[in-house]
């Protein structure tokens, strides 16, 4: 899920399986902005009915970005290649990418919030809580220091649900980047 900031104050988020934690925050001081949700169309049943029921909890205004080809037909003509795969790039720009370009196309934002934290992966150590996207757009990451623990303290505090069956055939490791934030 993405808020874009643009010029008239829209933002982007995105994080997972946490991200519930930057819609609060951002929601919080926002109701009206828009949410970009960039859905791969690999999501468990789990996930869709856990992201309703943060669409309507926090009342968000969700713009859905999907893949120009149905989930349906890429799984017919190339399955979801494994990450040793050369075919594994392209879908990951089907899946991924294509979308998220999209949708920061139509929103142009000036400011992209995003649950990066420092200890998911050797490139996020190397960024900071402010940073900017090769476009310039300025990247917030108000939770960069959390751990995962502070990040479910927070979502008890605050009573938010919490879900952890997620699955993304992109990054298909834990620690491997998708490409949206080496891109960006």
């Amino acid at each position: 899920l993405h808020y874009p900031l643009r010029r008239q104050r829209q933002m982007c988020i995105r994080d997972r399986p946490y991200e519930v934690a930057i819609l609060h925050a951002v929601s919080g001081v926002r109701k009206d902005i828009p949410v970009i949700w960039c859905d791969t169309g690999y999501n468990t049943p789990k996930t869709y009915k856990h992201a309703e029921e943060l669409i309507n909890r926090l009342n968000l205004n969700v713009k859905l970005y999907v893949p120009k080809q149905t989930t349906a037909h890429r799984d017919a003509v190339m399955g979801i290649p494994q990450i040793d795969d050369p075919r594994h790039a392209e879908f990951t720009e089907q899946v991924k990418l294509e979308p998220f370009k999209r949708a920061m196309a139509d929103f142009k934002p000036d400011v992209w919030f995003t649950n990066l934290r420092k200890h998911q992966t050797d490139y996020r150590k190397s960024i900071d809580i402010l940073s900017f996207t090769k476009d310039g757009i300025l990247k917030v990451c108000p939770f960069y220091h959390f751990t995962d623990a502070e990040m479910l303290d927070y979502m008890k505090d605050h009573n938010l649900p919490i879900e952890l069956d997620y699955y993304d055939p992109v990054k298909a490791l834990e620690n491997r980047e998708c490409g949206i934030h080496l891109k960006g």
